[in-house]
């Protein structure tokens, strides 16, 4: 049976839910410090930079550059729930993190502002036009200095269809389960996802989708948009064990510079 999606799945999937049902990934610290310590590997960063994180969700990556000294961070989100949780969290730490809910292909943020811009856990393909995912990187030049760095973080397009698992699930402490179904037409990958709380039902019944990029794909979009010296870090992976990640199992990186 074909899953269809809403093309507007985005706008509500990223939730406390969201916080739950992917918490292996997204909420794991020592995860979120692994892929800080690669972004400080490949990005020439400096405590008094500024960097954007884009579509940065509930602010992870932010947070822990705001905890190892790198405080003129800035996250972008379109996620009320996420933004807010990532504001809670840096007031709380007494970081001076900036949050700004708004749609990431027009940030409202002014021209050449940053050093870095980071978009990370997949967080391009959410749309069905690739117009979107260049009017993203689009977005990142133009608030980028010149010499600045991008770094993006997709689904690793080729190893996901090799590994492709059309049916997963996982537990969450004793009372929730996580059931996907998933299927690959053309260049996307579509999921419908159901979660289920043991004593009291169906919590959630929502599809979505995500293109799969390649390391050509993702190179050429990245250089559309103006970036040069484009570099690829395949076969990204952090988690220890086995089993099925959702698309967080293998990823690449992709660094480019603003000249």
């Amino acid at each position: 049976m074909t899953i269809k999606v809403d093309p507007d799945w985005w706008k509500s999937l990223f939730d406390e839910i969201y916080l739950i049902t992917d918490a292996r990934s997204v909420c794991d610290e020592e995860i979120t410090r692994r892929e800080v310590d690669l972004i400080c590997e490949l990005l020439p960063v400096r405590p008094d930079h500024r960097i954007l994180d884009l579509c940065g969700g509930h602010g992870r990556h932010c947070l822990e550059l705001c905890a190892r000294g790198m405080g003129n961070c800035t996250l972008v989100d379109y996620s009320r729930h996420l933004i807010d949780h990532a504001r809670n969290y840096a007031a709380k730490a007494g970081y001076t993190m900036e949050c700004i809910q708004q749609d990431a292909r027009s940030t409202g943020l002014p021209d050449a502002s940053f050093d870095h811009v980071i978009i990370m856990g997949n967080s391009l393909g959410y749309l069905a036009d690739t117009a979107a995912d260049r009017a993203i990187l689009a977005e990142a030049n133009r608030v980028l200095r010149s010499g600045g760095w991008l770094l993006v973080d997709v689904v690793d397009g080729k190893a996901a269809r090799t590994s492709f698992n059309p049916n997963a699930w996982h537990e969450i402490g004793s009372d929730t389960v996580v059931c996907r179904q998933r299927e690959i037409r053309d260049d996307r990958v579509y999921a419908r996802e159901l979660v289920v709380s043991k004593s009291n039902g169906l919590v959630r019944d929502l599809a979505y989708s995500i293109k799969l990029y390649d390391e050509e794909t993702i190179v050429a979009l990245i250089e559309q948009v103006g970036f040069k010296t484009v570099s690829v870090h395949a076969g990204f992976s952090l988690h220890r064990l086995k089993g099925d990640y959702g698309f967080m199992n293998r990823r690449i990186v992709s660094t480019g510079q603003k000249l």
